[in-house]
């Protein structure tokens, strides 16, 4: 099965590259990946992710992880709420002499089982207190909360490198049944993300994805609807102004071109949409972010 590769940049400080915030699963997050690793401690409700050719239930009390450069999507789950961590491991101070006596962050987040479920309960519960403790810290923000989030993220990686199972061969699968039933689903969604991947930059159109899939008009517009939470314009527009983001925080091209690369037919459409999604104009937003 295809899998997007489109990488997200997430909105992280440069000077401490670190975020908790609450998601209450109302719209589709689209299969992406990113440098970071990344958390989700799922504490209402259950989820639904899409890793690798599986889709993973994940119920309310599971974590699962991702490395750096997992590409995952979740499925809208309304109802559900989750807590997500994001963060660089350029925040830990690694020096090289204790590589050569230890496990590396990369092999310890690397080769542990990414799912709670295959945890000894104990585990999942230490995590989760570290995680919760975690999110606190970011919500009061007392003084030298900075340090604390540190702290917590260091005893992270201590219970990885300590009490978190390695991974399995082959890796158990924690698919529930319900999950299993909705695998056609899932293909039909990767199908629709690869097809709009590939031609978001060359005025693709809903009736051209439809008959990509084989549906009518009428019948995709409910499925996208249903499993993304959002309409198929919405989307379009939104995965465009995230393909610009990203030009603009990493080349230094003129408007028009951006706005050719990200897919709007003309400078202008760009800047109004840009503007009106943003709250800022595309030229603003790039000088915000490069700190000029």
């Amino acid at each position: 099965m295809s899998v997007s590769k489109f990488l997200e940049i997430p909105d992280l400080d440069n000077e401490f590259p670190f975020r908790s915030f609450n998601d209450y699963g109302l719209a589709l997050v689209y299969p992406h990946w990113h440098k970071e690793v990344e958390f989700i401690y799922v504490i209402k409700g259950s989820i639904q992710i899409g890793v690798h050719d599986d889709l993973v239930q994940v119920d309310e009390g599971e974590i699962y992880f991702f490395t750096s450069g997992q590409t995952h999507y979740i499925l809208a789950a309304p109802g559900s709420e989750r807590l997500v961590y994001q963060f660089d491991t350029k925040l830990f101070f690694e020096q090289d002499p204790l590589k050569t006596k230890q496990e590396s962050l990369k092999d310890i987040f690397n080769t542990r089982e990414n799912f709670s479920r295959n945890w000894p309960k104990y585990v999942e519960q230490e995590v989760s207190e570290c995680l919760a403790n975690l999110h606190d810290e970011v919500l009061e923000k007392e003084m030298g909360y900075l340090f604390q989030i540190q702290r917590y993220l260091y005893d992270l990686v201590a219970l990885f490198a300590r009490k978190v199972p390695k991974k399995m061969e082959p890796m158990k699968k924690a698919l529930t049944d319900d999950s299993m039933k909705n695998k056609e689903t899932l293909e039909r969604m990767d199908k629709i993300f690869a097809y709009i991947e590939d031609h978001y930059n060359t005025g693709v159109t809903l009736e051209e994805v439809a008959r990509h899939i084989g549906f009518s008009p009428h019948y995709f517009t409910r499925f996208f609807k249903k499993n993304t939470g959002t309409t198929f314009v919405g989307f379009l527009t939104e995965y465009r102004l995230t393909i610009a983001k990203s030009i603009l925080g990493t080349e230094d091209l003129p408007m028009v071109e951006v706005a050719e690369k990200s897919g709007f037919n003309s400078v202008k459409t760009f800047h109004h949409v840009f503007k009106e999604n943003v709250g800022m104009s595309p030229l603003k937003y790039q000088k915000s972010i490069s700190g000029n």
